[in-house]
This record gives C-alpha cells, structure tokens and sequence, in this order.
C-alpha cells in the first residue's frame, strides 16, 4: 500500500501518495474551474473546501485534439475545460533550510501538452537537485489563446491572454502555498520548452507576473510570437465563423457550444492560417497593451521585461521533428520561399546565400528551424543582455540512433537529460545504437547548470554570460565548449526578415 501525506494549503488540504523517494501531488487546483460563466474569463480565486481532498490522480488536461493528451503508448488522458490545477514533486526527508521551486510550463503550440506526462514531474530532477518541481496545465487553443474580446456584452465579458493569465495565477499559488511542501517562495525558476519556452518569456514581459518568480530558463522559444490586436481580432472571426456564427450570434455561440465544436473550429482556423503563411502562429499571446503590453522580444530587447537572470537556447537540428511528423513549420522549399516573399528579394537572396544547397529538401528543414525557432532565440538573448545576466546555449549532441534516423539534435530532445530520463525504456532505446557515455555527459551538463541556477542564480562558472560584443555560447556536447557568435552568417542574413502577418 503506497503511504499517503497532507499538506494544507491556503484553499484546504490535499493528500499526496509518498514514495521512497519523493512525494507527490496531483491535479491541484489553483483557479476556480473556468467553466458555465467562468468560460473565457480570467482565472478567479479557487474555492475553498472543507475535509481532505484527494490529489493523488490526475484530472482533466486542457481542452485540445486527444491525441495531443498522449501520457503513454497507449493513454491519453481525459480533456475539459475543468484544467486548471498544477502537480507539485518534492524530495522525501527534512531540508534544513526551504528548498528552490523549479516550476515547469509543458509545450505544444498553445495547442495541445499535459503536465500528466510522466516525464514533466521532475522526480529525478527534484531528488538530484533538492528541489521542488512544479508542473501546471493552462488553457489551450480557443479557451486560451483566441481572443473574443470583441464579442463580450454587458451581460457576459470574455478576456483576453487567458492561457497567460493561468500562468500567472498558478505562480500566485506558488508563492501562496509552496512553503507548505518545504519550499521557498523567495527562490523560483520558471523553465519551459518550446510553447512553454515562450510563456517564459512572455511572463519576463508580464507585469502582474512582477515578484512570482526570480529566475528563468527558456528551452527552443518561438521568441517572435506575439499577435497584434488587428490580426488577433481577424483571427477571432475566422473562429466565430467557423462556429457558423455571425458577429451578432457570436456571443451567445461561444457561451452555448460545446467544448469540442469550439476546439474543432479553432483547430480548422490555425490550420488554414499555417496553409496561407508559413511560419505564423495566430492562437498565441496577443499585445493588448494592458495585461501584455508589449511583445515577449520587444519587451526583451527594449528593457521594459523583468530584468532577471535568464538562460535561453535552442537545438541545431529544430526543424527535424516538425519535417517529418507536423506541417507547422516551413520546412519545406516551397514554404521557405513563402516566408522570404515578405521581406523581399534582397533580403531573400542573402537569407538563401547563407544556406548554400537550397533549395535542397534537408536545408529547407535547416532553414525553418532557424527561422521559427533559432533566429528569434539569438535576438532575445542579444537585447535581455543588456539589461540582466543571460546564459546562451546551443544543444548540439545526439546520439546514433537519431543521427541515423535523421533527426539530430531535435525540436524537445533536450527534455531528456534536463530530465535525467535516459534511463527510461524511451531513453535507452535512444542510446541502443551507441552514445551511453555521451548521453550521460549532457544529462549531468544540464542538470548542474540547470539546478545551479535554480539554487544560486547562476549557471557553474564554466559558463560566461552572453554579452553583445563576444556573444559566448555554450554548446552542449559531447564534450561540451564554448563559442563566440555560432552562425554570424546565418544570424546576420535572419535580421532583414520580418514575420508575416494575418492583415
């Protein structure tokens, strides 16, 4: 029989299963459910309960695709719109002192993800390093990154940034009540990966996130995301349409569907805008110049964000993963071409001298990659440090078996080791073909660095800032080093092109 443990929190108190090595807690809520009048609203406080309540399930992820749910070969686990709960992990035994938090936002597009993914619950992370791992669910998709502004009456409001505004009210519950799990509420990182790396720097750029946190680590962000208010509003309407819905009926159409004919209409809507523009994410945070007043890589580059130490990086092969299991990135010939028509054929033709062999199939993947995900990174590494202590990465080892399967360092493959989870069946299935020893090296050069920053504010002291007159990067590999300004060409020939838009 698993042992069981309460904590009591500001809301009531929940019970946990305790293992030998860590104990956890499950789909805690820290918003009301935002469901019936709640539906598109900002989160509110979580109601309180009386007796104990069970946190040793998981509930619901955030309404998506259910494949996009997927916590095994076989699993997925339930959606709906009642998702707003977070999973704390914390290492078994009494620390002499409150230990770091490390709070971790999942990926996926702002379309799909899970904090049930066993992977997310830092346990090895947690018991290595000492500290506690947080992980949270946000709205996705039309629940959390359409704006419906627009349509609110004075009878129902919708509000905008609800995925954003999630985040900031799980940070909220942290500093309220991490302290009952041993933590300290005056020592938190916020790391995350691809969507999640982009919530990182969209809450550096988050007023009311001002205090939550001290520290973050932004794994492959799409820095460049951000809608404007016209093509958020544009893309509203696409939705509402594809709800059969005219702007009239909108407002009664959003409050009365279901769950799963909005996800639907969202989902067509995203698809034909990824058909139309390569490279542009419309269901993303949006600059209504109140909660977000400026976009995350303005915001970074100008000085208004949180100026706070930040490590920021991302894969050498970003692309590879969405070329062979997605269309969300231009990654093939003619959607490259599509990309740098907007910027026209000057700035095209050095973009394209800077990749030579396109319009090769492989170099167009190289090519999205660094558009989407590369190009952007180095920007908001170069503009945050001026103002704060940044650390910038490249992650550059693979091990045999996804060189040979054409892969390389991938889009989310440095969750692995920032996880410790080569040792899991996925893990070593990595390494059956070879790079055991590599493999462990980058586990330990993540990790260190990783839980040094989370302890200290600081990376170990092989790692120099980011600054804009050398531009040391540190590359992840086996072995690991350093470089000053990786790809000059490549970053200099990205700065003539600008990201297309909705209008």
């Amino acid at each position: 029989m698993v042992a069981t443990i309460d904590i009591t929190t500001a809301d009531g108190v929940v019970r946990g299963s305790r293992g030998r090595r860590v104990a956890r807690w499950r789909s805690v809520p820290y918003a009301a459910p935002p469901v019936g009048e709640l539906r598109f609203r900002a989160p509110q406080p979580v109601r309180s309960w009386a007796g104990v309540r069970d946190a040793r399930e998981f509930g619901l992820a955030a309404m998506q695709h259910r494949s996009g749910a997927r916590i095994g070969p076989r699993q997925q686990q339930p959606t709906g719109e009642d998702c707003l709960t977070l999973n704390i992990t914390a290492p078994v035994g009494h620390s002499a002192t409150p230990r770091p938090v490390m709070v971790f936002i999942h990926g996926g597009g702002y379309m799909i993800g899970t904090s049930a993914l066993g992977l997310y619950s830092g346990a090895r992370l947690a018991v290595r390093g000492d500290v506690i791992v947080v992980s949270l669910n946000y709205r996705l998709g039309g629940f959390g990154y359409v704006d419906f502004s627009e349509y609110s009456t004075p009878e129902r409001r919708f509000d905008s940034n609800l995925g954003l505004r999630d985040q900031v009210a799980a940070l909220e519950w942290v500093r309220r009540n991490i302290a009952a799990f041993g933590g300290d509420p005056d020592n938190v990182t916020i790391f995350g990966e691809s969507a999640g790396a982009h919530a990182v720097l969209s809450l550096f750029a988050t007023p009311a996130a001002e205090g939550l946190f001290h520290r973050g680590i932004s794994q492959s962000p799409p820095a460049a995301w951000a809608a404007s208010p016209d093509d958020a509003k544009l893309f509203a309407r696409r939705c509402v349409e594809g709800l059969g819905a005219s702007p009239e009926e909108a407002s009664r159409a959003l409050i009365s569907a279901g769950a799963n004919d909005i996800r639907r209409a969202v989902d067509r809507a995203v698809a034909r805008v990824l058909r139309e523009q390569p490279g542009l994410f419309p269901a993303v945070p949006m600059v209504d110049g109140d909660f977000l007043p400026r976009s995350p890589l303005d915001a970074l580059t100008e000085g208004s964000a949180h100026r706070l130490p930040l490590i920021i990086g991302s894969n050498r092969d970003e692309g590879t993963l969405f070329a062979r299991l997605s269309d969300t990135l231009p990654t093939t010939p003619e959607r490259i071409r599509k990309v740098l028509a907007h910027s026209g054929a000057e700035a095209a033709a050095q973009v394209v001298a800077a990749y030579p062999g396109f319009p090769d199939p492989k170099v167009a993947v190289r090519m999205g990659g660094d558009f989407v995900l590369w190009r952007s990174t180095v920007t908001a590494m170069e503009g945050h440090s001026r103002y704060a202590p940044t650390y910038g990465y490249r992650f550059d080892f693979a091990p045999r078996a996804l060189h040979l399967a054409g892969f390389g360092a991938t889009h989310a493959f440095d969750l692995i080791p920032v996880f410790g989870a080569s040792d899991t069946p996925f893990g070593r299935a990595l390494t059956v073909a070879g790079g055991q020893r590599g493999m462990r090296s980058v586990t330990r050069q993540f990790q260190d660095n990783w839980l040094s920053f989370a302890r200290d504010g600081a990376p170990l002291p092989s790692w120099p800032q980011y600054t804009e007159d050398r531009r040391t990067t540190m590359i992840i590999d086996y072995p690991p080093r350093l470089e000053d300004d990786p790809d000059r060409a490549k970053r200099l020939a990205w700065q003539g092109i600008t990201v297309p838009t909705l209008i």
